[in-house]
């Protein structure tokens, strides 16, 4: 385990030096604020944390690199069904039902045996003072950064709920089926806003969507027995053929955009020329505001990294539990 320093002695060199190398500004430099967490929760608690998490990521995204769009997505369904409690990561109960099965996470979401292995990890350095809400909040942000996007700087602290609600996944969880005011509307219920819309939504930089969660822009869009107008006629023939109108691949997977491992904003020069895969992606574009947010990620990389990060850590505070509530859950899949 990683207090015995199993993993390869040369690499504990180099992730201890990048941490090093890493200055941590005082609290007046840090860019975002933080809310009820703090920027330095751990520092005297559990040191190596961000350690411990960096290497436990590495190790997931070397072996699989489609674990960098899993985590930053298990991150975001878990924050936005009744806040980042870590709830999303609970198995079902004689009590409760989790949020695992629901519709929009079950054969979905995945790295949960990831978040599992790391918190082992850090259960080993550190007993009962990490919660599993944080592991993911950082889990996520390595993810990113593996994958050549911006880093930022994680405020801690929460803790762990008691429950899940599986019900509260369908209820909450923006579907890339609604329209931007529907989507709009759940991101304001959690105290973000629109341009987090735009900005969070270029997480689909990353990543692969199945086929079932667009596939009717491609052959019967809203009841027309046609293909989505607003869809690109040139990449319309490969979509279908990726995903024939069967229901045998609902299941298959295409990616969101073409640099599918790399985070970037080519996310929204894909919707500009109207190849955005999802609906919601798309409907971006049929806003004013929305669209002007677009264009102009779509042509400065360095201010869509820097809102990305700051989003990040709006949504990273919907519904924190802190002080003496929630606990510090042992292992991530039950409650203590």
């Amino acid at each position: 385990m990683f207090s015995n320093l199993s993993m390869p002695f040369f690499l504990f060199l180099v992730l201890s030096l990048i941490h090093l190398l890493t200055p941590f500004p005082s609290f007046d430099q840090l860019p975002y604020a933080s809310g009820p967490l703090d920027y330095r929760y751990y520092d005297q608690s559990c040191p190596n944390l961000q350690m411990i998490v960096k290497y436990g990521v590495w190790t997931a995204f070397k072996n699989d690199n489609r674990m960098a769009a899993s985590l930053l997505r298990l991150h975001f369904h878990d924050c936005f069904v009744n806040g980042c409690d870590a709830s999303i990561l609970l198995d079902d109960t004689l009590d409760f039902k989790g949020e695992k099965n629901a519709l929009p996470n079950l054969n979905s979401i995945r790295g949960y045996e990831v978040i599992d292995s790391i918190k082992a990890d850090v259960e080993e350095a550190c007993p009962s003072t990490v919660s599993c809400a944080d592991t993911l909040a950082l889990a996520a942000r390595e993810a990113v950064v593996l994958a050549g996007g911006p880093y930022w700087y994680v405020p801690l602290g929460r803790r762990d709920g008691l429950n899940a609600s599986q019900q509260a996944v369908n209820d909450q969880l923006p579907s890339p089926l609604e329209s931007l005011q529907a989507i709009t509307a759940k991101f304001t219920s959690k105290g973000l806003d629109i341009k987090d819309v735009v900005v969070l939504s270029g997480a689909h930089t990353l990543g692969f969507a199945q086929c079932f969660t667009f596939k009717r822009r491609l052959f019967d869009f809203k009841g027309s027995g046609k293909p989505d107008p607003t869809l690109d006629t040139s990449a319309l023939p490969k979509l279908q053929g990726l995903c024939p109108n069967k229901d045998a691949s609902n299941r298959n997977l295409v990616s969101l955009d073409s640099t599918t491992f790399e985070f970037d904003n080519l996310y929204y020069t894909n919707i500009l020329d109207n190849s955005g895969v999802l609906e919601s992606d798309q409907a971006l574009l049929g806003d004013p505001k929305t669209a002007a947010m677009v264009n102009s990620y779509s042509t400065n990389s360095y201010l869509f990294n820097s809102d990305f990060g700051a989003s990040m850590v709006k949504m990273g505070n919907i519904g924190v539990i802190t002080g003496e509530n929630g606990q510090i859950r042992k292992t991530c899949g039950s409650v203590n």
